[in-house]
């Protein structure tokens, strides 16, 4: 990274590798950035969080946006979506992040854009998962849809990158 690149995109990397399906982000990005190019990896800070937070989003520095990466609810096992953080945040229902245990997703969000005053910039990449259970594997749907995943996401980091 050069003294004038900074990182402008926050890649975060939600789930844990011990519960099923919740294991597919770790998976994709494992796989997806040894493939970027340097001029997109240059761009990108990566925070490995086992569940999406408000203070995951609240402190982005300006002009950095937010790429959430996460196994979706809401949608079929192995299904590939790409929604803005913004969409993400008006939606009480449909597809969402798994991995927010916490508080649902689009609450942490509104909290987050409460605290900011705004809305965070940036995007949801997510797949449908089928089993969360401790101790499993990634389901069939998840494996199939591997590829599509990375492709989405590597879309979405490239996307931004060059914006």
């Amino acid at each position: 990274m050069t003294a004038l690149q900074r990182p402008s995109i926050r890649l975060l990397v939600c789930g844990s590798a011990d519960r099923g399906d919740d294991g597919a982000a770790l998976a994709a990005v494992a796989g997806l950035l040894p493939t970027l190019p340097r001029s997109v990896l240059d761009r990108v800070e990566v925070r490995r969080c086992t569940q999406l937070s408000v203070e995951d989003l609240v402190d982005l520095p300006p002009g950095m946006v937010a790429v959430v990466v996460d196994a979706a609810v809401g949608i079929a096992p192995g299904q590939v979506i790409v929604l803005s953080l913004e969409r993400v945040a008006g939606q009480r229902a449909g597809p969402a992040p798994h991995s927010s245990h916490a508080l649902p997703p689009d609450v942490t969000i509104r909290l987050a854009a409460d605290l900011r005053g705004a809305v965070p910039e940036g995007s949801f990449v997510g797949i449908g998962g089928r089993s969360f259970a401790f101790g499993r594997p990634l389901s069939r749907p998840v494996r199939s849809g591997l590829a599509a995943f990375r492709g989405a996401l590597g879309a979405e980091l490239t996307r931004l990158a060059t914006s």
